[in-house]
């Protein structure tokens, strides 16, 4: 596991990965995880430090300061950083090692309750995540009482429409262009089959709506 990666004298940190770089195969590399990890996902987390350094926002949970700059055009800058790293906190969890398979018990009866089979709720899955026009996210969401699929644009994320996340998948085309170019269906379809990590989202599911698992990132 990679050692936690710091920002000195800095209040953001970027989270150690859940697992070794190499670990997810061929479907996502170690080279891909050493860009993707290493330069997207810490830029975003050097910029948030910039960009809230000495303001009222220094200090606030990356919830916190999503839900207070959301919407907000003179805050742009700000939500889009902290939300993306809160977006990709959560997509390196919803996946594992040697994933995929049958979800746990009670994760599976609410997904066959709300889309009629687990293969139908890949389908929908797959299906947000290949036809989201340019960047974004797929998610699988928590909406009243049952399950749903949503697509989120660039950093958006289903917190800022009221709904809470089980697991998501990157679909900006640095998660996946090194070995898939322009077949992002490809990746797409790999993810789902051996890397989703049902028991993240089953976790999520019994936790309260903020998602405690995601890792807050302040110290």
């Amino acid at each position: 596991m990679n050692k936690e990666k710091t920002v000195s004298g800095s209040p953001y940190v970027l989270p150690a990965l859940p697992y070794k770089e190499n670990a997810l195969g061929a479907t996502i590399p170690a080279t891909t995880i050493a860009f993707h990890y290493g330069k997207h996902h810490q830029g975003y987390v050097d910029n948030l430090n910039k960009l809230v350094a000495g303001t009222e926002l220094a200090g606030m949970s990356l919830e916190q300061i999503i839900t207070q700059t959301a919407g907000k055009a003179d805050k742009a800058a700000i939500f889009n950083n902290a939300a993306q790293i809160w977006n990709h906190n959560f997509y390196w969890q919803s996946m594992r090692p040697e994933g995929g398979g049958e979800p746990p018990a009670s994760l599976l009866r609410m997904i066959e309750s709300s889309f009629g089979s687990l293969d139908a709720c890949k389908k929908e899955l797959a299906n947000a995540a290949t036809t989201q026009f340019g960047s974004g996210w797929a998610w699988l969401v928590v909406d009243g009482n049952k399950l749903s699929v949503v697509k989120t644009a660039n950093a958006d994320l289903p917190l800022t429409k009221g709904l809470k996340p089980l697991l998501t998948i990157d679909v900006w085309e640095h998660a996946y262009y090194l070995e898939f170019q322009n077949r992002r269906a490809d990746y797409v379809n790999a993810v789902l089959e051996s890397l989703i990590n049902w028991n993240f989202a089953a976790e999520n599911l019994g936790a309260p709506h903020h998602a405690a698992s995601t890792q807050d990132m302040h110290r």
